[in-house]
């Protein structure tokens, strides 16, 4: 388990360097007092393992920047990935102080050692035009405009890059029905074209995509909250509304991708877990997340130990062994 004394841990992702895990995780001090106080008082840590459950702490490792920026309140979830070169590029969530943290864009910084990072020129790469497929921000509609959690991997098509994000559509009578896995392309991890989702519906909002193939078939780990299911998703699954992580799956990175059938992959009505992210060790999957809530209701805010996943040879579908 991956914990603080003296802060709070939730949303991270790792990248991988030889035998080295390195995480990347949100993190706020536990003098705030109120853990809901966490997101708006944000950074970066950083720390490795070999093992994903002995940690070593490296410290602080990125923040938000000096106003003004677009990236001035908050840094909020992002992913790593090293280019043809060997340089390390992080990709990241930042909101401003100008727009009370209301907009959501995305960010790019670049580094050698896995732990000093440098903005790229103002750091921003991706914004919606006033024409986007995606939802702007309306206070009437939702707390934000959801452009964030970007998840970077190679175009499995060719030379290039993509990337998935967690996003909202503008169109549907329920709110809960337009949460969206974003899109965008690069031929050099620098510029990026914003294009049409590649899934609509279901939830309010797919948090924390993760994407990757395994065996032939694509997968698209996301969290979201029982608050947030539609109407159809519910009356689809017949039983409570869990908070926690699942996934899409598919036969192409484009999709068209569907909602995994049966229960979440690790969700609970009083969450146990969230955000999590699937790890390949030894050619077996597991799933981590960060520790939510305890039976009396208080934050925790720790990352979990690895959890044993079992995987169906015939469908794909994925559960837990405990």
């Amino acid at each position: 388990m991956l914990s603080l004394n003296d802060k709070w841990i939730w949303d991270f992702w790792f990248a991988k360097d030889g035998a080295d895990w390195h995480i990347y995780f949100l993190q706020a001090d536990k003098s705030l007092g109120d853990p809901e106080m966490r997101h708006w008082n944000v950074t970066y840590g950083h720390a490795v393992s070999q093992d994903l459950k002995t940690w070593t702490h490296l410290g602080t490792t990125f923040a938000p920047a000096p106003s003004p920026a677009f990236d001035d309140r908050t840094t909020w979830t992002g992913s790593v990935i090293r280019d043809d070169s060997g340089l390390w590029h992080l990709f990241y969530t930042g909101t401003s102080n100008a727009e009370d943290g209301r907009k959501q864009r995305i960010g790019h910084a670049v580094g050698t050692d896995l732990h000093t990072w440098t903005r790229v020129g103002t750091g921003l790469i991706l914004d919606l035009p006033d024409d986007s497929v995606y939802e702007e921000y309306d206070p009437a509609l939702w707390d934000g405009r959801a452009m964030r959690d970007p998840w970077v991997i190679r175009d499995p098509d060719g030379p290039g890059w993509i990337m998935y994000f967690t996003a909202r559509v503008p169109v549907g009578e329920e709110m809960n029905a337009r949460g969206a896995i974003g899109f965008a392309r690069s031929d050099d991890l620098a510029t990026w074209r914003l294009e049409k989702p590649v899934f609509t519906g279901s939830f309010g909002q797919l948090e924390v995509p993760q994407v990757f193939q395994r065996n032939g078939r694509w997968y698209c780990l996301f969290c979201t909250a029982g608050e947030h299911w539609s109407e159809a998703y519910t009356a689809g699954q017949g039983g409570p509304r869990t908070t926690g992580t699942h996934y899409l799956i598919a036969d192409s990175h484009l999709g068209p991708w569907t909602v995994a059938p049966g229960p979440f992959l690790d969700g609970d009505e009083i969450c146990r877990r969230y955000a999590g992210k699937l790890v390949e060790v030894d050619g077996r999957l597991f799933l981590m997340g960060f520790d939510y809530w305890d039976e009396q209701g208080r934050f925790i805010g720790t990352v979990s130990d690895p959890v044993p996943v079992m995987e169906d040879e015939k469908t794909g579908l994925l559960s837990l062994t405990t």
